[in-house]
C-alpha cells in the first residue's frame, strides 16, 4: 500500500511525512489552493524529500511554462494532473517531461468513470477523487468523500490511487472497500486549510499500514 501525503508547504510538514514513512509527498502548484507553493518555494521541500519519498507535482490545467518551471525547480518523480486535462494533453505532458503522470478523475456517480479507459492509455496512474462542489474554486482538497462502492468492481489496467475526504479515522474503511494501490490525503491531516498536523500525519500512515496488515492476516 503506497501512502501519499499531499499539499505539503513547509519543512516541518515534510519532515513529519518522511518520518511517518510516507511513500509519496505532494507539492501543489495552483494559486487558488491554500496549499499552493511556487516553483522557487518548492525547491527546498523537494530537496528534503529526494531519495526518501517520491516527489509528486500537482498542477491544474498547467501550461507548458509552468510545467517547465516545475521540472527546473524540483524535477519531480511524477506529475499529478488534477484539472480538466484532455487525453491528448496528458500525453503531451508525459512526452514533454519524460516523467510518469497521474490523471485525477473526479467522481460523484457512475457516469464519471466513463473516461477511465481513455486516460489509462496515456497515464501511468489514475487517481479517483471526490468531485468538487459546483461553486468550488479548486478541483480538490475539500475534505469530501464520494461513494466508494462505485469502485468496488471497476476494472482498471493501471495502478489506482484513492483520494477525497480520507482521514485517519476512515482510511481503513476506504482501503477495505476499494482495495486501491495507494491512498492520498491532504485536508484529512490538517488542523486548518494548508496547515499540516504532525500527529494526524503519523496516525494516517499508521492506520493505512495496519489496515493492509489486517487484510492480509
Amino acid at each position: 500500500m503506497i501512502v501519499k501525503i499531499c499539499g505539503i508547504k513547509d519543512l516541518a510538514a515534510m519532515d513529519a511525512a518522511l518520518e511517518a514513512g510516507a511513500d509519496m509527498v505532494g507539492l501543489v502548484f495552483f494559486p487558488a489552493s491554500p496549499r499552493n507553493v511556487t516553483p522557487a518555494e518548492a525547491t527546498n521541500l523537494a530537496a528534503r524529500a529526494r531519495g526518501k519519498a517520491k516527489i509528486v507535482a500537482l498542477s491544474v490545467d498547467a501550461d507548458d511554462t509552468l510545467i517547465d518551471a516545475i521540472e527546473a525547480s524540483i524535477a519531480p518523480d511524477l506529475h499529478q494532473l488534477h484539472g480538466s486535462e484532455s487525453v491528448s494533453r496528458v500525453r503531451e505532458i508525459a512526452g514533454r517531461t519524460k516523467k510518469q503522470v497521474m490523471k485525477a478523475l473526479p467522481v460523484a456517480d457512475e457516469s464519471d468513470l466513463a473516461p477511465l479507459a481513455s486516460y489509462e492509455e496515456v497515464a501511468d496512474w489514475i487517481l479517483f477523487d471526490a468531485k468538487a462542489p459546483k461553486d468550488a474554486t479548486r478541483p480538490g482538497g475539500h475534505g469530501q468523500t464520494f461513494d466508494w462502492s462505485l469502485l468496488k468492481n471497476i476494472k482498471h489496467a493501471k495502478p489506482v490511487m484513492l483520494s477525497g475526504g480520507i482521514n485517519p479515522a476512515n482510511v481503513a474503511q476506504a482501503i477495505e472497500t476499494v482495495r486501491p494501490d495507494a491512498v492520498d490525503v491532504s485536508s484529512g491531516v490538517e488542523s486548518a486549510p494548508g496547515v499540516k498536523d504532525r500527529e494526524k500525519i503519523f496516525a494516517f500512515v499508521r492506520n493505512a499500514r495496519n489496515a493492509v496488515m489486517e487484510r492480509a492476516s
